[in-house]
């Protein structure tokens, strides 16, 4: 799940722009490498085309689609011809246009950074980076003369081209760690939420077991109610430690009240409209009705605090933003599932393009309430509304719930 720091605006637009920008480069080399090589054709004949084959592989390799595995063959293959035509044209160099493209040494280098950054394990990027920068600088050697001067310049755009790799892999791996971090704390977080319930769960067992022994004498008729009560009782604590060990294994405090979801809700939007900004809480007629599972309330008081959160650091100070907060139930029998959405419209008045959200970017709140979600049967997503404001949408399973629901939306 990313974070909606990953979805702005902005970052798309500069996405598409740097690619469009390296389009631009990359067609302008092209036509340069194509000119020189069409002077020389004029006094070789058409033999020199060929050489023109490491620009053209290499910008395919930069260019293809696919994970790690297919980089490193992509950027593998980009090498090999670029060797092969090295090797080809070192003992035989003609005076002007040898086969050394613009656009061959663009990509190649642009493959060194992707493949520094994203090439797994360690060592097979470290030896497939070492042969893209060797083949970077050994390519002016089709020059005459052996272009060993150009040489030599390529030795520092290609180190940078090392250095940049190493550092977007970095940061890689911290967020990696992150994320890795923030999913384990919410794991424990709910371990220790279930160890509660569970606890709530027997503590009820107990009683009834020893008021149906003081009445089984007194009042008969009411021992099949109690026990009724504790099979019912046994039942989610069972439920609750299945959910409880699942949580555990996926990966080698504070006690919550089931059945107070609503007001504390509303207590949270309450807060949110005096402070923030304006805000509304709607739940559905049948909603009113239903019986969450406890780790199901608590994921969704974790959902909307995550939301209105969400909206504080991204529209915080605009008058015109309104958060809306919707409970509905959909489906019916064992497919009933509660949907929680938390809606903000967009302000009137666009921030900066450089102005930091209020807590800064890059946060790891999503990933971890994604986890949470998952990890009790739901699922969430963050996206763009059509308004143009910002929608967080969970769902969730109503195993527990008691009545039934109308599948009109929020």
């Amino acid at each position: 799940m990313r974070d909606t720091d990953d979805l702005t605006p902005l970052s798309q637009l500069s996405r598409r722009t740097a690619v469009t920008a390296l389009a631009v480069v990359m067609a302008l080399l092209w036509v340069l490498d194509v000119a020189g090589a069409a002077t020389v054709a004029g006094l070789e004949g058409n033999g020199v085309w060929w050489r023109l084959a490491p620009g053209v592989v290499a910008a395919a390799a930069l260019l293809s689609p696919g994970g790690p595995r297919v980089l490193a063959r992509a950027a593998g293959a980009a090498v090999l011809v670029s060797w092969a035509v090295t090797l080809s044209l070192l003992s035989s160099v003609p005076p002007a246009f040898a086969g050394w493209g613009l656009l061959e040494t663009l990509c190649l280098l642009l493959l060194l950074v992707r493949t520094t950054q994203d090439v797994t394990p360690p060592w097979p990027a470290a030896a497939l980076g070492a042969a893209l920068a060797v083949a970077v600088i050994a390519a002016p050697m089709r020059l005459e003369g052996g272009g060993v001067g150009y040489s030599f310049l390529l030795t520092f755009p290609t180190g940078g081209a090392v250095a940049l790799g190493c550092h977007l892999r970095s940061l890689d791996d911290r967020r990696k760690r992150a994320v890795a971090e923030v999913r384990q704390s919410e794991r424990l977080e709910l371990a220790r939420e279930l160890h509660d319930f569970v606890a709530h769960h027997v503590t009820g067992i107990v009683v009834q077991a020893q008021a149906a022994r003081v009445i089984r004498e007194s009042a008969p008729e009411q021992v099949d109610v109690l026990l009724g009560h504790i099979e019912r009782a046994g039942s989610e604590t069972l439920q609750s430690m299945r959910k409880l060990v699942r949580v555990l294994r996926e990966d080698d405090a504070r006690a919550v009240r089931p059945g107070d979801l609503f007001a504390e809700l509303g207590e949270l939007v309450a807060a949110f409209a005096e402070r923030d900004a304006p805000a509304t809480l709607q739940v559905a007629d049948g909603v009113r009705q239903a019986r969450p599972d406890p780790e199901v309330e608590t994921s969704v008081r974790n959902v909307v605090r995550e939301g209105l959160t969400n909206v504080r650091r991204h529209a915080s100070g605009s008058p015109s933003v309104s958060v809306r907060v919707g409970l509905s139930g959909e489906g019916d029998g064992d497919a009933r599932r509660l949907r929680v959405e938390v809606h903000n419209a967009p302000p009137a008045r666009r921030t900066a393009p450089n102005a930091e959200p209020l807590g800064g970017r890059g946060g790891l709140g999503l990933v971890g309430l994604a986890e949470r979600t998952e990890a009790v049967g739901g699922t969430l997503h963050a996206s763009r509304a059509e308004d143009g404001g910002w929608r967080l949408t969970a769902e969730f399973p109503l195993r527990g719930a008691t009545a039934e629901f109308s599948s009109s939306g929020l």
